[in-house]
């Protein structure tokens, strides 16, 4: 559940967007039947269809039977033992009625339980209604579980919360708070990552927003982590590890940490974003990476990864539609042989403000420079959003992003959206493929949660010998059932 300080456009690349022909090639793949195909559907019922907890006035809506925001963790000793989490029945003014978890020993048929983040929950937390979903698989089968419990109502508490399970997903423990706050501070956008060598150990990182000093028109931002060496029994006091109060008006958003597997250097990404004085524009806007070789210990100052050139999302042929995707989420990955860093993002420089594409940038020297400029992962011409990436162990490059190839001129009733897979032998864009995976849906069909919401992210893991993707399809004609959450292992070769 971001909370984002507004990013501009100029009318002229409205205009633009207007004017666009959104077309796109014959799909390369059929579309997967319910439960068949590349795809197996992960959702099936609601948990919190009786849950009358959350609602903050005669404008908060609730969708029921809604699944998004989905994300994914592979046991690195099972391929086929997966793990998928996602926000249950999503609100229109912000978090869900709870979050829940998926989760699969065979690689195919998945099950559900509830993860204890909200009132909704059995046994659950004290929190009317829960957000962002993380999930990652230590080396050992642990299995570690983040989210955000809110409450809007009865207090303005905002709070970080883990769980680990030990049987794959079936069953979670430890339900811990790692920090809790009240107005004016605001916790958001945590991530979880178990560390892939040091047994026991996990890291969760997130932004606090402050906006009290110095005062109500001012904000500050910085990233904040806990970590915990036991396995999730206990976690540290949380604390500050990038610090944005030497430039006024800066917040961060979207820290995900990945760990290189051969030195256990751990690099945190994100969005760092200065707003002017009165926090109506954005003046400068950058991805950026720190890094750790002590294992969270300390950390290096930041180093800018790319420019954020991210323009609101919009359906083309009716910018009046507010879409909602991953406009200033970084998706990092590492390759386990080499250590190369990739981060894919949505930008603009392809389109000249108009839209968003798909672009990657590449490091092969821990993180200290970066491509001079981006490359096009999605297709020219074609609007694209969500990117997720992963690394498989030959070092193939596979990224899943959903786009409006299908979308024809003058249609302002529907908006066609797939989701597709691209893989870079070695990440060489010039060997560049890429095929369809989903179905093709209507984006309109989702729930209008700040914007037709599918998630603010999606998944993407290494997994085998390939690549295991989750991800959100819309229902048409379903209003009790206006989404559903699908994964699948995906070859990259």
């Amino acid at each position: 559940m971001p909370v984002r300080l507004p990013i501009t456009t100029a009318a002229a690349a409205t205009a633009a967007l207007l004017l666009t022909a959104v077309t796109g090639a014959t799909p390369a793949a059929a579309d997967h039947a319910r439960g068949g195909g590349p795809l197996d559907r992960v959702t099936f019922g609601d948990p919190y269809a009786n849950c009358t907890i959350g609602a903050r006035g005669p404008d908060s809506v609730v969708y029921p039977g809604t699944e998004v925001e989905p994300y994914l963790s592979v046991d690195p000793r099972h391929p086929k033992r997966v793990v998928t989490v996602f926000q249950q029945d999503r609100w229109s003014d912000g978090a869900a009625r709870g979050l829940a978890a998926a989760w699969t020993k065979d690689g195919r048929t998945f099950h559900e339980s509830t993860l204890p983040f909200s009132a909704c929950a059995p046994g659950g937390a004290d929190y009317e209604r829960a957000s962002d979903p993380w999930v990652s698989t230590g080396p050992d089968g642990t299995v570690y579980a983040s989210g955000e419990g809110v409450d809007f109502t009865k207090s303005t508490r905002s709070a970080l919360l883990t769980v680990t399970s030990h049987d794959g997903g079936r069953t979670w423990e430890n339900l811990t708070t790692t920090h809790v706050d009240e107005e004016p501070f605001f916790n958001d956008k945590p991530s979880i990552t178990a560390d892939p060598i040091r047994r026991g150990t996990a890291y969760q990182v997130w932004d606090r927003l402050d906006s009290a000093p110095p005062s109500p028109s001012s904000i500050d931002g910085p990233g904040y982590i806990s970590l915990t060496r036991d396995g999730g029994r206990t976690w540290s006091e949380a604390r500050r590890f990038v610090d944005t109060s030497t430039v006024p008006n800066t917040q961060t958003i979207g820290h995900v940490i990945v760990v290189d597997p051969r030195t256990g250097t751990l690099y945190d990404f994100f969005d760092w974003i200065t707003s002017s004085d009165d926090l109506s524009t954005v003046t400068e806007a950058h991805y950026a990476v720190v890094t750790s070789t002590d294992g969270g210990k300390t950390w290096s100052a930041p180093t800018t990864v790319a420019r954020d050139t991210n323009v609101p999302e919009v359906d083309p042929n009716d910018p009046a539609k507010t879409l909602r995707a991953a406009a200033t989420l970084p998706s990092p990955a590492i390759d386990p042989r080499t250590g190369a860093l990739y981060m894919a993002y949505e930008g603009s420089d392809f389109s000249g403000g108009a839209y968003n594409s798909v672009q990657l940038v590449r490091s092969t020297d821990g993180g200290r420079t970066w491509s001079r400029t981006p490359a096009l992962i999605s297709p020219k011409g074609v609007p694209a959003f969500s990117p997720s990436i992963a690394v498989d162990k030959r070092g193939t490059v596979a990224l899943t992003y959903y786009d409006l190839r299908f979308l024809k001129p003058g249609n302002t009733t529907t908006l066609p959206t797939a989701y597709q897979l691209a893989t870079l032998p070695h990440g060489d864009p010039r060997f560049r493929s890429e095929r369809r995976i989903s179905r093709i849906f209507d984006w309109l069909q989702a729930p209008n949660a700040g914007g037709y919401f599918l998630g603010d992210y999606q998944g993407l893991a290494a997994a085998g010998d390939g690549v295991r993707a989750v991800l959100t399809e819309a229902n048409s004609g379903a209003p009790q059932n206006r989404t559903d959450v699908y994964s699948g292992s995906l070859r990259t070769r």
